[in-house]
């Protein structure tokens, strides 16, 4: 097994400084391969995407996605040296199920992580068969269009304690400092059955308690706050499920003392929905 506090991709060359956390709004559908007014609703949502990797000093050596469109019964974790492609969205037209983000996998990443997670008391699956879904490439293709950055994915865990999440992201912060960036993929408001006009009121209490959290609170206290995310402001008509937030509990976990900021925020996403994400260090 490897060693888990060996350093990760020393032959990419890229900056060694300590790496932040983000939880990321991933956006719908495919929507980076899309045109018109799909695309034009996210066009706020591309411009923070592409500025995740501008600075090429600090450049990770890989990704490391905790996405919300991968639940198993226990926390799994991508190997695919190649990972295909989980067209994981339906009517859209017909390119949309043949794009393909190149991205490399990095299966001695996914053995760090199963080996941190493993030595901290929770059970991990290594997946040597999965592909890349939507909430991996529809932040990677605008943020990493090159596609030169190895990505493993992170599974959330069914069950949904926020607890574990965040026990999680605890175990994966030494990975940090060995050039791996932790990126929560998600939404911070998911609710595809309250839309429009209605999720105005909604999304935007809860987004504003989100930011206070993240922002305005910091270590213990934040996360204190998060392990009790249901008492929020519309919470549950924000979250009737909380799988899109799940990520966001293993990038703060990860990210310990560091403060936040909101690196993106707006409030009319498709036209009314208060959408934000967030950097962690």
């Amino acid at each position: 097994m490897s060693d888990p506090s060996a350093p990760v991709g020393a032959g990419f060359m890229r900056g060694d400084r300590r790496q932040p956390t983000y939880f990321l709004s991933h956006g719908g559908g495919p929507w980076p391969y899309l045109a018109g007014p799909i695309r034009a609703a996210h066009a706020k949502l591309e411009r923070s995407l592409k500025g995740l990797f501008v600075d090429s000093s600090r450049l990770p050596h890989a990704v490391l996605m905790v996405t919300a469109h991968w639940e198993d019964a226990a926390f799994s974790v991508s190997s695919h040296p190649r990972p295909p492609m989980i067209y994981d969205y339906g009517n859209f037209p017909e390119h949309t199920y043949h794009v393909h983000y190149r991205a490399p996998g990095s299966p001695d990443l996914a053995q760090r992580v199963h080996a941190l997670l493993h030595a901290g008391g929770i059970a991990c699956r290594i997946d040597p068969e999965r592909g890349f879904d939507h909430g991996t490439y529809c932040i990677m293709e605008p943020a990493r269009p090159e596609a030169d950055i190895p990505v493993v994915q992170l599974s959330i865990k069914a069950g949904h304690d926020p607890r574990e999440h965040i026990a999680v992201g605890r175990l994966l912060a030494p990975m940090r400092d060995q050039g791996v960036v932790i990126i929560g993929s998600g939404l911070s408001y998911h609710n595809l059955r309250l839309t429009g006009p209605a999720a105005r009121g909604p999304s935007s209490n809860f987004d504003t308690w989100l930011n206070d959290t993240l922002v305005g609170h910091s270590g213990e206290d934040r996360l204190s706050r998060l392990e009790q995310w249901e008492i929020a402001p519309s919470a549950r008509k924000a979250h009737p499920r909380e799988d899109h937030l799940l990520p966001l509990m293993v990038a703060v976990g990860a990210a310990a003392e560091d403060l936040g900021d909101r690196i993106y925020h707006e409030d009319d996403f498709f036209g009314a929905v208060a959408a934000s994400s967030f950097r962690f260090g």
